[in-house]
């Protein structure tokens, strides 16, 4: 990973993983290279009850870290569910959303697998309606029953991150009032790119799903890319960098504005 130069613009990354062997011993390192980056703001998300209370503990030391809760549909399970609910309402005053949460169906081939998700996500979301925490959701393979699912149980402050399913379907959540966030991969993903040139800047956000969906496929990906979906953004919207990140920064303090306070 090179070090950017200093970057004039703040960008926020809304999702990201800063957890496990893929951060151990640089994660120093790796949040000086997103702030030479201009990243001022990551929020991590969990897959586990276990990397939730590792990002909490990190969030306390490391200002720019955001965190955020929830359990993962590959790890969707009752017994998991339990837990991370009762970590979500124990710690509801220092997260910033319930995530990462979703359906994913390249997963669960079989509709008891799918079911399951889907308890797992509606139980989730009813306490993020409860605590009014925005949802930072997972939905690969899964996006319009995903939108579905949400718009039935009511959720309105809702992110879609690394959406994979057709500009139709991301309509659904448009009108819903969801917004979007794109990784680095963007700029070797025409599916991605599709979507960008249908979605509006104003429901566009940036991620890096670090440590994955890098602008290439064997590195390791970090927060400091995100200027890498900034620029990729600009280009496909025929705006400038500064336009992308002003306003998706924007949208970011719309979404999660408790990341914004503290």
């Amino acid at each position: 990973m090179l070090d950017w130069p200093e970057y004039k613009w703040s960008l926020v990354d809304v999702h990201a993983h800063l957890y496990g062997e893929a951060f151990a011993g640089d994660m120093e390192q790796v949040l000086l290279r997103a702030g030479r980056a201009g990243v001022g703001c990551i929020l991590a998300v969990s897959e586990t009850l276990e990397d939730a209370e590792e990002i909490l503990e990190l969030s306390r030391n490391e200002p720019m870290v955001k965190p955020c809760a929830g359990l993962h549909p590959e790890s969707a399970g009752v017994e998991e569910l339990e837990g991370m609910l009762l970590f979500i309402r124990n710690h509801s005053m220092r997260l910033v959303a319930v995530g990462e949460v979703g359906l994913d169906f390249w997963v669960a081939k079989d509709e008891r697998a799918r079911e399951m998700q889907r308890k797992v996500l509606s139980a989730q979301v009813a306490l993020a309606l409860e605590l009014d925490l925005p949802l930072n959701v997972h939905s690969r393979s899964a996006g319009k029953h995903t939108i579905e699912l949400l718009r039935q149980l009511g959720a309105q402050k809702v992110l879609l991150h690394a959406f994979d399913g057709r500009a139709s379907s991301a309509a659904l959540g448009l009108e819903a009032g969801y917004y979007f966030s794109m990784p680095p991969s963007l700029v070797r993903s025409p599916q991605k790119q599709k979507l960008v040139r249908h979605l509006p800047l104003e429901r566009l956000l940036l991620e890096s799903d670090s440590p994955v969906l890098g602008p290439t496929v064997q590195d390791r990906n970090e927060p400091a890319n995100l200027r890498v979906t900034c620029s990729e953004i600009a280009r496909i919207k025929g705006v400038s960098e500064e336009e992308v990140a002003r306003i998706t920064t924007q949208n970011a303090q719309k979404l999660f504005p408790k990341a914004f306070i503290y």
